[in-house]
């Protein structure tokens, strides 16, 4: 007999996929990343550099050679057509994901009904969302490498599309680590022949940009975007936030990479020597999330498939642990629960609890201590399962909140520079020398606010008295030099963007490093008087 649920959840997953996908071409910025590969695709038709590609957005493509080849369709025709077919194929991808997790979570009949479930999970879910919104290759590049690493495609084949993976995009190269430590030796050496066998391919039909991939720009991190953001969920886009020495930070870096992906391998082997190879194949994927220099949303697929086995397997802890996964990689729980976070250590968890999450995973597995709660399996009574859950989560949350830690980085902030002096839109307070020098008089900062729907600008001008300008986007966030300016005659200017300024803090100091202003009320008061406006600006005093 049919089941009237499987066919509910596939409408459900197309209601979804359709809406997303609608949703996502009313946006003015629609499939951006697209839109780079292609206009980076026909700069290089035109006989420009690949890599001297700038897109009106400042993105650059940033993908080796080879990718370049695959992507070239998306030139062969009208940009509208391969947006379209992009979303298609995301969606489907999508789908072809949801089968090998279906794999793991039933058997049987059941399975029918779990693929189309984990299919909607996934699609609700940020990653998906922002591959979507991007026209992103990520969830391609999940697809290969979770299809190889399962164990799914032909035992002649393995490894073959693991090595396409890493020639499009590095990160998937742990997977041929993790095909030596559990003996699959072949796999990892078809991984690698392929890898190479295209990285030649690209040389040859591109030799000078393979040349100015492998020695310049695969090294020029500068290139992907700003690294400190929030978006990127990564081991050290979380070290960056935290401000550390940029001395030591490298160091620590590479330990903590070290020790996440020998432990996450060491446990992935287990997993497949215990015929659990889904479970191992998704904790790897995991692991180059939390290993990568950058781990933007797109990127964090894994951790959802990582959510959805924790809440398909036995025991309360491993189930709560999956739930409260999936909830970080659906909700942004910086941004949903700032007006309720009392501390900026609260807030700095909040921030950073998708590199957390798939850092406590990567450490755990999916065993019996998943989340660091021992022995809460179908054998424990359910109330101690409850209880040390109860407990590891309270003590996590306590311990975060007592510490002076940064609230993180602003990842919409930005200072101006000389050369964007002429744009109204950016330098507003004054627009000339006479205007300027009505203001640069008394006060050391005099600064106008103008809020607009995901951003606020400040722009203002400062007295001879001011030698450095300072700008703490949250407490316990570290400072940012504002650039002092002078396009013209007269008093210096500046400008600078910014998520919010309801907690901002802006410090001007002399010459000798005395701070002789601070401005944070008056911040915050601009803000709000700015909220209630179409087009703020007015200037305001100390």
């Amino acid at each position: 007999m049919r089941d009237r649920r499987v066919g509910v959840l596939w409408s459900a997953f197309a209601l979804l996929a359709a809406g997303s996908s609608v949703l996502v071409t009313l946006r003015p910025d629609r499939l951006s990343d697209l839109h780079i590969y292609r206009g980076a695709l026909l700069h290089l038709h035109a006989g420009r550099p690949l890599y001297e590609f700038v897109a009106e957005n400042g993105g650059p493509f940033t993908y080796p050679p080879f990718a370049a080849l695959v992507l070239w369709p998306v030139t062969a025709a009208p940009e509208g057509v391969v947006q379209g077919a992009w979303l298609v194929l995301t969606c489907l991808a999508v789908v072809a994901i949801a089968v090998p997790v279906g794999r793991v979570l039933a058997d049987g009949s059941r399975r029918r009904l779990v693929v189309p479930a984990v299919a909607c999970a996934l699609m609700l879910s940020a990653p998906v969302q922002s591959n979507l919104r991007f026209g992103q290759v990520s969830v391609f590049i999940v697809l290969l490498a979770l299809l190889d690493g399962t164990g799914l495609t032909p035992a002649r084949l393995r490894g073959v599309l693991v090595g396409v993976a890493a020639a499009v995009k590095l990160t998937p190269l742990l997977f041929v680590v993790y095909f030596l430590v559990t003996g699959r030796y072949r796999d990892a050496g078809r991984a690698v022949a392929t890898f190479l066998a295209c990285a030649a391919l690209g040389a040859a039909v591109l030799p000078a940009e393979s040349g100015t991939y492998w020695t310049e720009a695969l090294r020029n991190t500068s290139r992907i975007g700003n690294l400190a953001s929030l978006g990127n969920q990564s081991v050290h886009g979380m070290l960056l936030r935290l401000g550390l020495d940029p001395a030591s930070l490298p160091l620590l870096w590479a330990t903590l990479v070290a020790v996440v992906c020998a432990v996450a391998l060491l446990r992935a082997r287990h997993l497949a020597a215990h015929g659990r190879p889904g479970h191992a194949a998704v904790l790897v994927g995991c692991a180059t999330v939390a290993a990568s220099p950058v781990s933007w949303t797109h990127h964090q697929i894994w951790p959802v498939l990582a959510a959805m086995l924790l809440i398909g397997a036995d025991g309360v802890a491993r189930r709560v642990a999956g739930a409260a996964l999936l909830v970080t990689m659906v909700v942004s729980l910086g941004v949903a629960l700032r007006p309720v976070s009392p501390t900026s250590g609260t807030q700095f968890l909040l921030e950073n609890a998708r590199a957390l999450g798939v850092g406590a995973l990567c450490l755990a597995g999916f065993g019996g201590a998943a989340l660091a709660v021992a022995g809460a399996d179908r054998r424990a009574p359910a109330a101690r399962g409850w209880l040390r859950l109860g407990t590891t989560a309270a003590l996590a949350v306590a311990f975060f909140a007592v510490q002076p830690l940064p609230a993180g980085a602003d990842p919409t902030f930005k200072a101006y520079a000389l050369s964007d002096a002429g744009n109204p839109r950016y330098f507003f307070v004054c627009r000339g020398a006479l205007e300027c020098a009505a203001y640069g008089t008394d006060a050391p900062v005099t600064f106008g606010v103008r809020r607009e729907r995901t951003k606020v600008r400040l722009n203002g001008v400062v007295s001879p008295a001011v030698a450095r300008l300072e700008y703490h986007s949250a407490p316990g966030g570290a400072p940012r030099v504002i650039p002092l300016l002078a396009p013209h005659p007269g008093p210096r200017t500046f400008s600078f963007r910014s998520a919010t300024m309801a907690h901002g803090r802006l410090v001007a100091y002399a010459a000798d490093g005395r701070p002789i202003a601070t401005y944070d009320e008056e911040l915050a008061a601009a803000f709000d008087v700015s909220a209630a406006r179409r087009n703020g600006g007015s200037p305001a005093g100390p």
